[in-house]
């Protein structure tokens, strides 16, 4: 059973947004860390930080997205896939394109995998991370079945294995909203980059493996 907003504790907001103001070095995982030490029965750190972007948005009618280096990871899939075919049979089979953008540079990591299953989605996250050399404070990625398993404004229920990968690496994952375009804008930014610039440059090639379309 839920606990009622007064018993978990509402950060005052105003506080939260001066202390992220006179500062680089502190962060929205920083003031939540502070208040679940004051309230341990308090909101999750996406409640946090949506709350917190309500607020903020109400400064300025119209927010614009802000992001700072390293802070936010925002993935998802290609609506486009590409054929690869075995080369003994002759047989076609459709790879899903991942793709994962940093929030702050536009740095975009693709790769094809075979499904958008659990596996590969955790799977297509290590390889990023590696890429990379590092991990954001956040992931951010839409409402997948393998990452979200219901989606929610303001708690939505992760994937238990996405989210123990999230707690071995140290991150949040904070799934965008439904029907709210602009929380993914980066990454379809993204999509957009890589079935114009490499998917549409090599449809005329015919793949025979997974590893030479991802070479």
């Amino acid at each position: 059973m839920s606990l009622p907003a007064h018993a978990r504790g509402v950060p005052v907001w105003s506080v939260v947004h001066q202390e992220l103001r006179s500062k680089k070095s502190v962060t929205l995982f920083l003031l939540w860390q502070e208040y679940r030490e004051t309230h341990p029965e308090g909101y999750q750190y996406s409640w946090f930080c949506e709350h917190y972007r309500a607020w903020r948005g109400k400064l300025d009618v119209v927010m614009r997205q802000e992001h700072r280096a390293g802070e936010k990871l925002f993935v998802d899939y290609a609506g486009q896939t590409v054929p690869v075919m075995d080369r003994a049979t002759g047989e076609i089979r459709e790879a899903q394109v991942f793709i994962a953008v940093l929030g702050a540079s536009n740095y975009t990591y693709a790769e094809a995998t075979w499904t958008q299953g659990l596996p590969d989605w955790i799977g297509s996250h290590l390889r990023t991370f590696a890429f990379l050399g590092g991990v954001p404070e956040l992931v951010v990625p839409d409402n997948l079945r393998a990452g979200v398993t219901k989606a929610h404004r303001y708690e939505p229920d992760t994937n238990p294995t996405y989210q123990d990968m999230a707690s071995h690496y140290g991150v949040a994952v904070l799934p965008t909203r439904v029907r709210r375009p602009r929380d993914k804008a980066k990454v379809e930014a993204g999509v957009l980059i890589v079935e114009r610039w490499i998917l549409a440059a090599l449809r005329h090639r015919t793949f025979f493996s997974l590893a030479e379309l991802n070479t």
